[in-house]
């Protein structure tokens, strides 16, 4: 049972288009996910660099892998909240799909390429227009007619959005489906920013060791991982680093999901 501070699929505000034929069988979150699991952009993840290119090894993370270990931390959250682990992993699912090639990098290049436009490119606004413009495969609407919840949690899971911020895109659409952009999004919205963060700030760990740039002495020196790993050379003995490291970096996640 949903806790009362929850977003209640029952009660959600709907989409900016109405349909008809849809499946009620489902909540109006579980339509969410099909449609951002079935996009083109979210195919495209799997090409998109998380920290190394994707040409040096196919047992590095990229965007694609990345979104689903952030799933699973952001469905676990939310059960232990009470919260709708639909949402949560709906918007999880959504949160990279507007990332350019090659991570931040790529976004600061294309960010320079645009000046002489007097524009930007941020990826949660390229998010926006790829799930309500670009991804155009039904013949009711353009995009993918998400719930009113879902375009919240993915523009505003940073925080709210106030003046300062004038993305002319976001305005736009705002002003046809008012975001309350001075607002905080949803509880399940925050949840995934955190999960997103607890996925990087691990697995970029392992990439990195498995990449040769960090070794095992290199993290017995960082204070609360060094402690973590101690306490599995404790508990076992000669263990393969790489199994050392998996087990320090599950026990390092885990512990950062209970805080």
């Amino acid at each position: 049972m949903l806790a009362s501070y929850a977003s209640n699929p029952d009660n959600s505000k709907g989409r900016l288009h109405l349909e008809k034929d849809v499946l009620h069988i489902l909540s109006p979150f579980e339509i969410d996910r099909a449609r951002i699991i079935e996009s083109t952009a979210f195919r495209r993840l799997e090409y998109k660099t998380q920290v190394f290119v994707n040409h040096e090894g196919d047992h590095y993370r990229n965007r694609l892998t990345h979104s689903l270990e952030a799933t699973e931390i952001a469905k676990i959250i939310s059960k232990a909240l009470r919260i709708s682990s639909d949402l949560a992993e709906s918007l999880t699912l959504a949160h990279d799909l507007g990332h350019a090639p090659f991570g931040h990098a790529g976004e600061d290049a294309l960010s320079e390429a645009m000046q002489e436009f007097g524009a930007d490119f941020s990826h949660n606004i390229h998010t926006l227009t790829l799930v309500t413009e670009l991804e155009s495969r039904h013949p009711q609407f353009e995009g993918l007619n998400l719930s009113w919840e879902m375009i919240d949690g993915i523009e505003k899971h940073n925080g709210p959005i106030m003046n300062k911020y004038e993305s002319p895109t976001l305005l736009a659409y705002a002003k046809r489906y008012n975001l309350e952009l001075d607002k905080f999004s949803s509880l399940e919205a925050q949840i995934s920013s955190l999960a997103d963060d607890i996925a990087y700030n691990n697995h970029d760990i392992d990439d990195g060791f498995r990449a040769g740039l960090i070794s095992i002495e290199d993290l017995k020196n960082i204070d609360i991982f060094g402690s973590i790993i101690r306490q599995v050379t404790t508990e076992y003995n000669n263990l393969e680093d790489h199994v050392l490291l998996h087990e320090a970096i599950t026990r390092m996640k885990n512990m950062m999901i209970k805080s």
